[in-house]
């Protein structure tokens, strides 16, 4: 996936919001004011493609044992965070999908019940 598709993609989620709290570059999307997305435009850029997703900490390591191209997240939580590089084909959009799904849903099941209710309204 490029850096359109993901956009649209996570744009695509009920209550998602963009958002540059970093700096210029940091593109970060929001579910609810709460982070489950970063990307780094600069890098991708230069060829550096990559996203920070949260993930369940058990999964999370269980992937960054079974894929090179996940690692602990850079400058984020490494116990719930990771990076996922796109530079080479090991991550398939699919699978890229079902872990930016992942990330989006740990964000919404920490949020309060009345707003998980308001996003599910919006489906």
């Amino acid at each position: 996936m490029n850096i359109e598709e993901i956009y649209q993609y996570c744009m695509g989620k009920p209550g998602v919001t963009e958002d540059f709290p970093f700096d210029k570059n940091t593109l970060v999307f929001k579910v609810c004011g709460k982070m489950f997305a970063l990307c780094g435009l600069k890098k991708w850029e230069s060829g550096d493609k990559s996203i920070n997703l949260k993930c369940d900490p058990q999964w999370a390591l269980e992937l960054r044992s079974a894929f090179t191209q996940i690692k602990p997240g850079y400058h984020m939580s490494k116990k719930h965070w990771n990076t996922v590089h796109l530079n080479n084909q090991e991550i398939q959009p699919g699978f890229l999908k079902e872990l930016i799904d992942h990330s989006y849903d740990m964000v919404v099941k920490g949020l309060a019940k009345k707003l998980q209710q308001e996003l599910s309204n919006e489906l």
